[in-house]
């Protein structure tokens, strides 16, 4: 039997400079911070005798190779994210980066962010610049209304704000 997986959807490389520093600030937390404690758990766990049935041994070997897939990842990724200069955009249409509001056919407000998929938090309203929602949202200016296709069916939705971060 074999461990094939299907290759992962490729997600775009976009990053705000926020999110850019976060990730690099947990990369260098994680491998000049974190991993040397493990290490030094880890041998002293290691130098209690019988690993087989060391519980702190096994746990402490469990916890470095989490934080070496991660800063993999994390390593991986910073090399290939992009940070964009939207410093030339139009500031009346949604691009990456932007917040806007919008309002249901219902009259519900709702607030976003259009954020690399590295970064996105729904209790925040961050969506990632993938999403059904920020793809029909691009470009779109104030009082432009867009129709997506959500889980429960269509929705139309009408832009009332659009801001950016400076």
């Amino acid at each position: 039997m074999s461990r094939w997986r299907a290759p992962a959807a490729h997600s775009t490389a976009l990053i705000t400079r926020e999110g850019f520093e976060r990730l690099r600030s947990e990369l260098l937390m994680l491998w000049q911070t974190q991993r040397p404690e493990v290490v030094k758990a880890l041998a002293a766990a290691a130098a209690e005798g019988e690993r087989s049935e060391n519980a702190e041994y096994i746990y402490r070997k469990k916890q470095l190779g989490e934080i070496d897939r991660r800063v993999r990842y994390l390593s991986k990724r910073l090399e290939v994210l992009q940070v964009p200069d939207n410093r030339r955009v139009a500031r009346d249409r949604i691009f990456f980066s932007a917040r806007f509001v919008v309002e249901d056919d219902a009259g519900c407000e709702r607030s976003y962010r259009i954020v690399g998929p590295d970064e996105t938090d729904a209790a925040l309203g961050w969506i990632s610049i993938d999403s059904p929602m920020a793809r029909a949202a691009l470009n779109k200016t104030l009082d432009d209304e867009f129709t997506v296709e959500l889980p429960t069916g269509p929705g139309r939705f009408a832009v009332l704000e659009i801001q950016y971060d400076d």
